[in-house]
């Protein structure tokens, strides 16, 4: 496939019946050289899931669900070309890390964009169709939290407005690395 530009790619939210090209694209992402430092799950874990996992993933993020919402960029050809995830956490409520949730925001997890589409402006078109959905629920922040050596993405982060909040995160099952939480206020 030839490489597209982000103009050539429809940003949407996904749909139930999507499941097959969810499971296919988290795949992928967990193959990347990097994948070690974005996911906290591994290719062979994802690989055992069942089929009904991956649709209760899909029904859940997709169109008219309201915990989440996965958005992906789609080529003419059907071609996924990126994916980002966007979680409601609900204030008084506690995080995947056991902190607790102060305020009404959005969790983005699973941000990945095919080798051969980064560079290309996607990634931006992702966040930017991310945080509409986002402020358009009224949520009052948006959060990610990033692996203190991904300074590829701390990157990207920081020039779509995220900054650092100094909370820090000891990864699961190896506490000596340390994951950095970055935020964007409702402007």
């Amino acid at each position: 496939m030839d490489s597209l530009t982000s103009d050539d790619l429809a940003i949407r939210p996904i749909r139930a019946e999507d499941w097959p090209a969810v499971k296919e694209l988290r795949l992928a992402a967990l193959r990347d050289p990097l994948a070690h430092l974005a996911f906290l799950e591994t290719y062979e874990q994802a690989a055992e899931r069942s089929d009904a996992f991956w649709q209760e993933r899909a029904a859940g993020s997709g169109e008219g669900g309201t915990g989440a919402r996965q958005f992906v960029a789609e080529g003419a050809d059907g071609q996924w070309a990126g994916s980002v995830t966007v979680l409601v956490e609900e204030a008084g409520t506690t995080d995947w890390a056991g902190f607790p949730v102060e305020r009404r925001q959005g969790h983005v997890v699973g941000v990945y964009v095919r080798p051969e589409h980064r560079g290309s402006g996607l990634t931006k078109a992702l966040f930017d169709a991310a945080l509409e959905w986002a402020w358009g629920i009224g949520l009052e922040r948006v959060r990610l939290i990033v692996h203190e050596d991904n300074k590829r993405a701390q990157g990207f982060y920081r020039k779509a407005g995220f900054v650092p909040s100094g909370l820090t995160v000891p990864l699961p099952g190896a506490p000596e690395q340390t994951e950095l939480e970055f935020v964007l206020e409702r402007g």
